[in-house]
């Protein structure tokens, strides 16, 4: 018979109750959270940065955030190995085949993205608002500072988006960390594993953890979204 058509495995519920799962979705959650938290950490005072009317010298900056936008995976996986392997010049850290080799990867891919998405929240702010706080004496911090609360929900989705663009990252957490039962394996990789051993089964389940873990961080980040656009409430 084909084999698209032979049987489904067994019911993987006793895999999805028991200690297979939990490691991976943890694993999952503590490479991209930290990954994010890192893009977050630089990327939005980039992004603020960027966004204010500024020199021309940021239109360079501009373009070179976008185009980290679309970088391959396999591409920041390969170089991420070369820089990383004992050969390599970082080969010292000893940072191959571990969870920080793959924090590393989704910190790159998730990096532009924040900065992205974060500038032009930032560019859209009116721009008569630095101006006026200058008028009124603000330093450029507390420009910065303001321009940033008034532009929370765009930098809440670039939040959202950074951490969809690391936790269902395959291609370069796979060349940098492998599949390592206990230490790398994350949902996206045991996906790939279960489905080279024919265990659909467990593969869509794992799937269906990294829909729901996605599902709920961005359900979190709309909530403060909508929380941050609600008029202040009358004394």
């Amino acid at each position: 018979m084909v084999a698209w058509l032979d049987p489904l495995p067994d019911n993987p519920l006793p895999r999805m109750t028991g200690s297979d799962l939990w490691p991976i979705v943890w694993l999952s959650l503590r490479v991209s959270g930290t990954a994010v938290l890192v893009s977050a950490l630089v990327g939005v005072p980039l992004g603020v940065w960027l966004g204010l009317p500024g020199s021309r010298s940021h239109n360079g900056w501009r373009a070179l955030v976008h185009t980290g936008m679309a970088l391959p995976p396999v591409v920041v996986g390969l170089m991420l190995y070369l820089l990383l392997s004992r050969s390599g010049p970082l080969g010292f850290l000893g940072f191959l085949y571990t969870a920080k080799a793959m924090i590393a990867a989704q910190v790159i891919l998730a990096l532009p993205f924040v900065v992205g998405i974060t500038m032009t929240a930032v560019a859209a702010v009116p721009r008569e608002l630095v101006p006026q706080l200058r008028t009124l004496g603000a330093t450029d911090r507390q420009v910065r500072w303001t321009v940033l609360k008034e532009s929370r929900p765009g930098v809440l989705l670039a939040v959202a988006a950074s951490f969809g663009r690391s936790v269902s990252e395959v291609g370069a957490v796979l060349i940098v960390g492998g599949d390592i039962q206990g230490h790398t394996r994350v949902l996206t990789t045991a996906i790939v594993f279960e489905t080279s051993k024919g265990d659909f089964n467990f593969a869509l389940a794992l799937g269906a953890a990294l829909l729901v873990l996605a599902l709920s961080v961005n359900l979190a980040m709309l909530r403060l979204g909508g929380a941050a656009r609600l008029p202040a409430a009358a004394p």
